[in-house]
């Protein structure tokens, strides 16, 4: 089955219809569209039960949605058609979906683990408070803009967060065995996210085939701000960093608020939270690459 989110930004038929005659070598193939936010979800528990192969073509919150609905160990595949498409250039794929597609069906696999954060699946990254914020800000906005578009957006909005909070975001957190930190970050593989064509390194040990990693920021202040900025585009400098809790191959992350924050997966806003407990789930699916 492949499943296609009309909404995503670069779904359109005549792309739909390239994409179905590129994936033809994997078998028999039926389509079925998304109707409305979580739909994903039904449909992969759908097609789980009853295909070989499950594929989707989004962005990164409907192959969010398929991760969990799935309900059995069947080869799964993402095809880029989002702003960001994190998840597929994570795993080496091309960012046009009919390139994209083309080697999937060539039918090699390679099984990766999955975050979960209270009960919900995550590919590549979560977090709580400072970057769920800046998703909140963004979905608030809409999601059918152009990627350059998106990502002068996305630099924008995360300049006037910042500037709301005069740049200093104090100890807020408490994550369990490491303290008191502003934000926590929490990767299931490298890079974090994407800016334009540049990885984000904000974890840069995490793999996909490991436990999660933990950046958390004792506290962030102007002074700071260039050097925290380094570390994710170099990816190096936060493991070591004396004013930065950082974790590698973690099965398990507590984090208690005194207040309710934003909390994200994989771009998708949750919703406030006062407690997100982060489990890996290793080995836990078999992606198509």
């Amino acid at each position: 089955m492949l499943i296609v989110n009309p909404s995503a930004s670069g779904v359109d038929d005549a792309r739909v219809g390239e994409v179905v005659a590129a994936l033809a070598p994997l078998g028999r193939l039926e389509v079925r569209a998304t109707e409305r936010p979580g739909h994903a979800v039904e449909l992969a528990r759908e097609a789980s039960r009853e295909a070989e192969t499950v594929l989707v073509l989004s962005g990164d919150g409907g192959f969010n949605e398929v991760l969990n609905g799935l309900a059995r160990d069947v080869r799964v595949g993402f095809l880029p058609a989002g702003g960001t498409n994190v998840l597929p250039r994570a795993l080496g794929l091309p960012r046009d979906p009919v390139a994209a597609a083309r080697r999937l069906a060539a039918g090699r696999t390679r099984r990766i683990s999955l975050g979960r954060v209270n009960g919900r699946r995550f590919a590549f990254a979560a977090g709580v408070g400072l970057d769920a914020e800046l998703v909140r800000r963004m979905e608030a906005l809409g999601r059918r803009h152009g990627r350059r578009e998106r990502d002068l957006r996305v630099a924008w909005i995360a300049l006037r967060l910042l500037a709301e909070r005069r740049v200093h975001l104090p100890p807020a957190l408490e994550v369990e065995g490491h303290g008191r930190v502003a934000f926590a970050l929490v990767a299931n593989a490298d890079p974090y996210t994407f800016a334009g064509p540049l990885g984000l390194h904000v974890a840069p040990e995490a793999r996909f085939e490991r436990g999660l990693d933990l950046v958390a920021p004792r506290e962030l202040r102007a002074r700071s701000l260039p050097r925290f900025s380094w570390y994710a585009l170099t990816g190096r400098g936060q493991a070591s960093a004396p004013d930065v809790a950082y974790g590698h191959d973690l099965d398990r992350i507590v984090v208690h608020t005194e207040t309710p924050v934003p909390l994200q997966v994989d771009g998708e806003d949750l919703g406030d939270v006062t407690e997100a407990v982060f489990e890996a789930e290793r080995d836990a699916v078999r992606v198509l690459v």
